[in-house]
């Protein structure tokens, strides 16, 4: 047994795989993540820029669905759910074994949408009804116009990963779009899944910029604190949140939790802990993706213990001592989530452009 397995059975601590590609898929290293310990997948079109426009796994079928006609936009969804379809296939056990809890792989409706809540909404739909299986996450960014599309799409019975979350405001607004969806939703509600992607070492990476730029010895003491602080405080919103009589009548028509899962978990700064943003936030009920690189290290070398809710004190403290030496984390968090759209589009602008040239080269 892995210490992925044993994040799950000691501390009820869903690990799952932040990577989609198609020759782990072929290869069968997909399965042996999951023999290993992994739970569950996410992607994103940055994860399937890479993987398209790295190599030649995708060759084969692009020439296929142009020879028939298919436009760039349209290949590329349809390349993206063939991937999708098979890596819910592999989990599918996982889902089964967990009745409904684990096993999910998630895919994002076109960044493009990010400010558009009909499209949002429609994009959902197509997608979910589409790939139609019971392990699929449709991942809607929770942005101010995704928030009511989540409330829709989950009111419709369809399962939701709400991505790029950074402010603890934002995060207490998707918490209300789910439960509103789901009082919204008629009839038995265990069906119905989501969590809520709340983004971490990039908040460290803008934090610490500013703190440094201030330079004083209390500013310095803050880097490398902050984005961690800032998820446990989400945790304490999540608790706070999934109690009460609210929430009690849900429960009673079968509701689930929506699990708090965080994202963005790779150090970007080397001078920290490689596994720092896994062993600082184990805690249960909630869910942590990994890049496959962050994985082995914590296979290897991570830290078992519970530490999301360890010393709620010292986190709000940090918060506090942020605006204190004069950081606006506000400010940071909205700075990070239009740079976030802004990098997922980019993504997919950039995928697109490689596929057109792609396609001229196997015409």
């Amino acid at each position: 047994m892995s210490r992925l397995h044993d994040l799950h059975t000691q501390f009820d601590q869903s690990p799952w795989l932040d990577n989609v590609r198609r020759d782990w898929i072929r290869s069968g290293e997909m399965e042996r993540w999951r023999e290993r310990g992994v739970r569950g997948v996410t992607s994103n079109p940055t994860i399937f820029q890479k993987a398209i426009s790295g190599g030649v796994d995708y060759d084969e079928q692009l020439g296929s669905l142009l020879a028939s006609g298919t436009s760039i936009v349209d290949c590329y969804w349809d390349m993206v759910v063939a991937d999708i379809r098979d890596t819910l296939a592999i989990f599918r056990p996982v889902f089964e074994a967990s009745d409904g809890l684990d096993g999910f792989v998630s895919v994002e409706v076109s960044p493009l949408l990010a400010r558009d809540t009909e499209g949002t909404i429609d994009a959902a739909r197509v997608l979910d009804e589409r790939i139609d299986e019971p392990n699929l996450y449709i991942k809607i960014p929770g942005t101010a116009e995704g928030l009511p599309a989540i409330t829709q799409v989950i009111a419709e019975g369809r399962s939701v990963n709400v991505t790029l979350l950074f402010s603890l405001e934002r995060y207490r607004e998707v918490m209300e779009a789910y439960i509103s969806g789901l009082e919204r939703c008629e009839g038995d509600l265990s069906g119905v899944s989501s969590v809520a992607s709340f983004f971490i070492s990039r908040v460290d990476s803008e934090a610490d910029a500013r703190l440094e730029s201030i330079g004083t010895p209390e500013a310095l003491a803050l880097r490398g604190r902050v984005a961690v602080a800032n998820a446990r405080l989400a945790y304490e919103a999540f608790l706070e949140t999934f109690s009460g009589p609210r929430w009690d009548a849900l429960v009673a028509r079968g509701a689930r939790v929506q699990r708090p899962l965080w994202a963005s978990t790779s150090t970007k700064n080397p001078a920290y802990p490689d596994t720092l943003y896994v062993d600082s936030l184990i805690g249960p009920r909630s869910v942590n993706t990994i890049p496959d690189s962050t994985l082995a290290d914590f296979e290897d070398h991570g830290t078992l213990a519970r530490t999301i809710d360890a010393d709620l004190a010292d986190a709000h403290a940090v918060i506090d001592g942020l605006a204190a030496v004069g950081v606006d984390l506000v400010d940071v968090t909205t700075k990070l989530e239009v740079e976030g759209v802004a990098s997922f589009s980019a993504s997919f602008d950039d995928l697109l452009a490689t596929l057109a040239e792609k396609a001229a080269s196997l015409r």
